[in-house]
């Protein structure tokens, strides 16, 4: 009875044995690659459970599972060198899919890291060839996408033949070395100087040009002014020359009369003032009592001022116009300007 236990037992086990040498799950994201005897049989891309021949130590069926989901590879700190010998620091990476699972194991026995080691070299490759043909602006330019479609066409046919579906191409950061970071600041700071100093200029030319404008335009404003002012003072003077000529052609005695007593209130205003004259001098002949405005201009006064002592001069104040003909004190102090006045010593 217990032999025929174990026997039940030993054929279950060896059923579950052979069960479990017989179905394989294929996870979400993977894909299985199925051998017989190292010859593939079938590719399975679809999720799920399958059964395959037991025995797989035997070289019966074997299982390879493959990544199905999108993959990326970077490639960091680069240095490339563009067209004139300037040098960056690249960065980028590649998106890629195993697409063909058969021609990946065929290509790279189904080594990931294998197929990943051979588009590196294809993947700098393309980078350094592409930077090449690009000056020292192209590469920080609008031709950057531009650069990573050439990237990708050139990795693409390599890409194919290893079962693998390229997705798509990015340069993630692209630097400048410091040597030549420190030869770009000092070209743009000289460039940005050499344009402060242009900008500069044109200001003081426009400054210059203002200058002279405003320097013009008072210019023309002060001449008008000045004209204005010479023709409003010529026309003054010449009514003023008019009104005085004809004062003294309706009485010619009495304008002599007002011009000697501005003449005598210039003279004697101040008292320190000495004047050496002589007795029967013109400029006192209506300093005479009996003489006035009607005395004739060749007649002698009767008073007469002393040459030792012309200050002690009366200072009565004179009679107004109107009275003329009354007499006419001896220092009158009229406020008008005077004439030319005789020679004084002081």
């Amino acid at each position: 009875m217990s032999n025929r236990v174990y026997a039940s037992l030993a054929v279950v086990l060896a059923a579950l044995f052979v069960l479990y040498n017989s179905v394989f799950i294929v996870r979400e994201g993977n894909q299985a690659v199925v051998t017989r005897f190292g010859q593939i049989q079938r590719v399975v891309t679809e999720p799920g459970l399958y059964f395959k021949l037991p025995l797989n130590f035997a070289g019966a069926d074997n299982i390879q599972v493959l990544p199905n989901r999108l993959l990326r590879l970077d490639l960091d700190n680069m240095r490339v060198q563009v067209s004139g010998g300037a040098f960056y620091i690249v960065d980028a990476f590649l998106v890629y899919r195993i697409n063909d699972a058969a021609r990946f194991r065929q290509a790279v026995s189904g080594s990931v890291d294998q197929a990943e080691q051979r588009l590196r070299n294809r993947f700098d490759a393309a980078v350094r060839r592409v930077y090449g043909l690009r000056n020292f602006e192209s590469a920080l330019s609008e031709e950057r996408a531009q650069m990573m479609v050439e990237v990708r066409d050139q990795i693409r046919p390599d890409a194919t033949q290893l079962g693998i579906d390229l997705v798509d191409v990015r340069i993630r950061r692209t630097d400048l070395t410091d040597d030549v970071s420190q030869q770009t600041f000092a070209r743009m700071r000289a460039e940005r100087l050499a344009e402060a100093e242009r900008v500069r200029a044109r200001g003081r030319v426009s400054a210059r040009e203002i200058r002279a404008a405003t320097d013009r335009s008072v210019s023309e404003t002060v001449a008008g002014a000045r004209r204005d002012a010479e023709v409003l003072q010529g026309e003054g003077e010449a009514e003023r020359s008019s009104i005085f000529a004809n004062a003294y052609q309706r009485d010619p005695e009495f304008f002599q009369f007002y011009r000697a007593m501005q003449a005598y209130r210039t003279a004697l205003e101040n008292g320190g003032t000495t004047m050496l004259l002589r007795p029967d001098s013109e400029f006192f002949r209506y300093f005479d009592n009996a003489g006035g405005p009607g005395v004739a201009p060749g007649s002698a006064p009767t008073a007469s001022v002393s040459p030792e002592a012309p200050a002690a001069a009366p200072a009565a104040t004179p009679a107004p116009p109107a009275a003329a003909a009354a007499p006419v004190p001896a220092a009158p102090a009229a406020t008008p300007a005077a004439p030319a006045a005789p020679a004084l010593a002081n």
